[in-house]
């Protein structure tokens, strides 16, 4: 038993024993959790209480972060609305007046608002307060403050006279209180007509102008096609009307008439360029009216708050209004060139089959005004005093129509007889390789060559010839059905412009003579084929040859008169005597009133407004296209680049048949030279008379060497006799440029030279080869000849050579110092002369020319004129030819 329970108490104890050690355990595991706990509460309770500063510090910063986004997004939108504003009223339209000056918008440029304050906003930089008026609206003003009403005005309005071009904008005042006062600084415009007042009362007919106004521009110039003059200047760049602004500062009571047209201008007149500044009246509520009302101390533009700028200064305002009446008073500017152009893709797009079109300026109504050449109108003349911008107009009119009509269409041939080069651009020149392809033919500083524009006359003539016969062949009678008939031809219309015409037809002499048939013809029948004549003029009265041909004039339906032209539109049309600068009137009516139309005309006639259409024209031309011919009076053409120099060489074997000595160029459209035939035919001897020393050389230089050109070496020989020392260094020239095939002589040996071919003319064993004499001033040398040279004396011999040396390849090509000395070496007054067969006169008077040296009485129409000559061979020649010598060759 003792064992037993001995066995229980020591199992109760050490179960005792474990529960005790486990007991302590856990409560040393919970003393352990309160402490952790306690641990947990107090860090609990002291990041309890640090909570409230961390969340205020982070508000505070965020709120802090907030302020400055707000403070630069106000600061970036308000430089968004500055800059807006900028752009939406540039330059005068916002300028400080300190640094303001008038700014004219661009052409189709929105004109834009006009500010009158700014805006303030609280952390932004101001912005400025814009008011819309010009083609946008109305200004109605109200409040109590009269001084901050009459400070807006003038800033209205200066700011808008500064965005128009000088004249753009016509004020009418009306201040039945002060009588004008209040637009006192804007007097000065009214010199130019841009500024009215109407007095007390006259408010009714003010109102009833404005809506004439708006109802014309409706009709006329809108006429349907724009809503606006905003959207017609930006379709077109043109603005033919200018802002009319109507500042009514107060009045009585409107009468319900004068309601009612203030209500029609509200409601239509910004579409119309018609404008109301209105203080003092009431306007009806319209989308087009802006309201600024200032109080004291307050101002707001349709309630929004804004701080008025000052008036602009009295003396800008002057001085401004000053100068655009000063401006206005010479006369508006001229159009730019390019709205005669189309756009560059539709360059040559058009067909001269039927006829010429093409515009020359800008209408009254803004719409172009059209020049046509065709079957009517077929001819054009343009008058105008010197000065009045007819070669300008002559310049816009060939843009217009080179850039509408390619080369295969539209040939232009032009000629000025005064003096200057201006046509000279449309060739190709040594400053710029670029010529107008649509030139055949430029001739300038002709003043003193009448000869050329006759050719040029000549020469359309010969083409109407060429053009009817080839009508005739294919059975039509106009160019249309030639063109349609014959498509591969080349049938372009030809305009033929000559300015100055009247020097042309000058006096009663053959040139003006003919001239006048010629014109009479080709006014008459070029019509039908495409031959159109241009002619300008400063006064038709003086034009002698046109006395009695009232049919020639007739023919020229087409007129266009420059301002201040007399006799150019019919006698009783003295519509241009009131024209301002650059415009026209343009009348396709032969003159008569019923077809006036007044043009303004292209700024056209300076070389860097040209240069870009010619240029880009000088690009599309076709490949085989070559430069025109170039005429110019006052230079003297050169041997070596004369075509039918370039043309002449040497057979391949003998000696040329009929060799042929050039001795000029002859004054024509195909730039010709002057040709002498030398075959073996009595008399083919050449006169050079005259007492001009440079240009009898040159023609004989010319004639040497052009001959010397068609002979091989060793196969001619050139007998060089220079007998007048101001001729030596020519003649030397020639010499030594002819080198084995040349001999000289002078005083001296020249009497051992007419022996020595005279006395070998038909001797058995002479060489038959071709021999030419050139004998410089062979007057001087009469006493020598005078004596014994062999069997003969010299003289003698000189006329046997003349007579017979022709015949045997021999030529004499001779320079006498005058017809009376020619003729006493040739045998004395009576001597017969027919083996001069040609002669070439210098400084010799027509007179002079006469009896057997020309045919008829009396001799040629001839007049000495600087290196000019006149040229006739008796085998070819029904008249004498004026020639240009060739100039030196070294």
């Amino acid at each position: 038993m003792a064992d037993v329970r001995t066995q229980l108490v020591s199992r109760v104890r050490g179960m005792l024993s474990e529960a005790l050690g486990a007991t302590r355990n856990r409560l040393a595991d919970a003393d352990a959790d309160l402490a952790a706990g306690r641990e947990r509460l107090a860090r609990v309770r002291r990041a309890a209480a640090a909570v409230p500063e961390r969340v205020g510090a982070a508000r505070d910063r965020r709120l802090a972060e907030i302020d400055a986004r707000h403070t630069a997004r106000i600061a970036d939108l308000t430089r968004r609305a500055a800059a807006a504003a900028q752009r939406e009223a540039p330059g005068a339209a916002s300028a400080p007046w300190d640094r303001w000056r008038p700014t004219p918008a661009g052409r189709g440029e929105n004109p834009g608002a006009v500010r009158i304050g700014t805006v303030r906003v609280p952390g932004g930089e101001p912005v400025p307060a814009l008011v819309p008026l010009l083609d946008a609206g109305h200004v109605h003003l109200a409040g109590g403050d009269r001084d901050g009403i009459a400070a807006v005005v003038p800033a209205l309005l200066l700011r808008s006279i500064g965005r128009a071009d000088p004249g753009g904008v016509r004020l009418s005042g009306y201040d039945p209180e002060h009588l004008g006062g209040g637009l006192a600084g804007f007097a000065p415009l009214g010199t130019a007509g841009l500024l009215t007042f109407v007095g007390p009362g006259g408010l009714g007919r003010l109102l009833d102008d404005l809506v004439e106004q708006i109802r014309r521009i409706n009709a006329t110039v809108l006429a349907g096609e724009y809503a606006s003059l905003r959207a017609l200047a930006a379709a077109t760049g043109r603005r033919p009307e200018p802002w009319r602004v109507a500042v009514l500062l107060g009045g009585d009571e409107l009468s319900r008439h004068e309601r009612g047209q203030l209500d029609r201008v509200v409601r239509t007149g910004a579409a119309c360029g018609v404008h109301l500044v209105v203080r003092g009246i009431d306007l009806p509520d319209d989308p087009t009216v802006t309201r600024v009302v200032v109080e004291p101390g307050d101002a707001r533009i349709s309630g929004l708050p804004v701080r008025l700028d000052p008036p602009p200064p009295a003396t800008l305002v002057t001085e401004t209004c000053r100068e655009v009446a000063s401006r206005v008073n010479a006369g508006p500017p001229p159009a730019p060139f390019t709205d005669l152009l189309p756009p560059p893709e539709e360059y040559w797009r058009e067909d001269s089959a039927h006829g010429l079109t093409a515009p020359i300026g800008e209408g009254p109504h803004g719409r172009p005004v059209l020049l046509s050449l065709g079957d009517y109108p077929p001819h054009a003349l343009i008058g105008g005093p010197s000065g009045t911008g007819k070669t300008n107009l002559i310049f816009a009119w060939i843009g217009a129509l080179a850039a509408r009509y390619s080369p295969a269409e539209l040939e232009f041939y032009l000629l000025d007889f005064k003096e200057g080069v201006s046509f000279a651009r449309f060739a190709q020149g040594r400053r710029d390789p670029s010529w107008l392809p649509h030139m055949r033919l430029v001739g300038i500083n002709v003043n003193t060559d009448r000869e050329f524009g006759l050719a040029l006359l000549r020469f359309l003539a010969e083409e109407l010839r060429r053009r009817a016969d080839a009508a005739k062949k294919h059975e039509v009678t106009k160019l249309a059905e030639l063109r349609a008939v014959d498509p591969t031809g080349h049938w372009p219309r030809i305009v033929a412009v000559v300015d100055e015409f009247q020097a042309l037809l000058a006096g009663r002499d053959v040139v003006a003579r003919e001239a006048a048939d010629l014109l009479e013809d080709l006014a008459r029948r070029g019509r039908s084929q495409g031959i159109h004549l241009v002619l300008a003029s400063q006064d038709v009265r003086g034009i002698e040859a046109l006395w009695g041909r009232p049919a020639l004039v007739a023919q020229f339906t087409l007129r266009i008169a420059l301002p201040k032209a007399l006799r150019i539109l019919a006698e009783r049309n003295d519509a241009a005597q009131s024209l301002p600068r650059y415009h026209a009137v343009v009348n396709a009516e032969s003159g008569l009133t019923e077809g006036n139309e007044v043009a303004r005309i292209p700024s056209a006639s300076d070389w860097e407004t040209w240069s870009e259409l010619q240029h880009r024209l000088w690009r599309m031309r076709p490949q085989d296209a070559s430069p025109a011919r170039l005429f110019d009076g006052d230079a003297i053409p050169r041997l070596a680049e004369a075509p039918d120099f370039r043309a002449l060489g040497a057979p391949e074997q003998g000696v040329p048949r009929n060799p042929v000595a050039l001795l000029g160029e002859i004054i024509d459209v195909q730039s010709r030279s002057a040709a002498l035939r030398l075959p073996r035919a009595p008399g083919r001897n050449l006169a050079v008379l005259g007492t001009r020393v440079d240009e009898a050389c040159a023609v004989l230089d010319a004639a040497a060497r052009s001959l010397a050109r068609q002979h091989r070496p060793g196969t001619a020989r050139f007998s060089i006799a220079c007998l007048d020392p101001d001729a030596d260094p020519a003649a030397r020239a020639l010499y030594e440029d002819l080198a084995d095939d040349a001999a000289w002589y002078d005083e001296e040996t020249v009497p051992e030279l007419m022996a020595e071919v005279g006395d070998g003319l038909g001797a058995p064993g002479t060489p038959n080869s071709a021999h030419y004499l050139l004998l410089y001033a062979v007057d001087a040398a009469a006493g020598q000849l005078a004596a014994k040279a062999g069997r003969r004396t010299g003289l003698e011999q000189l006329r046997r050579i003349l007579h017979d040396g022709p015949e045997r390849r021999t030529h004499v090509l001779a320079w006498w110092r005058g017809v009376a000395r020619m003729r006493t070496d040739l045998g004395g007054p009576a001597a017969r002369i027919e083996n001069i067969g040609a002669w070439v006169a210098l400084d010799v008077q027509g007179g002079e020319l006469g009896s057997s040296l020309y045919p008829g009485t009396g001799g040629p129409d001839w007049y000495p004129r600087p290196w000019r000559g006149l040229f006739f061979d008796r085998a070819v020649h029904r008249t004498g030819q004026v020639i240009i010598p060739y100039g030196p060759s070294r």
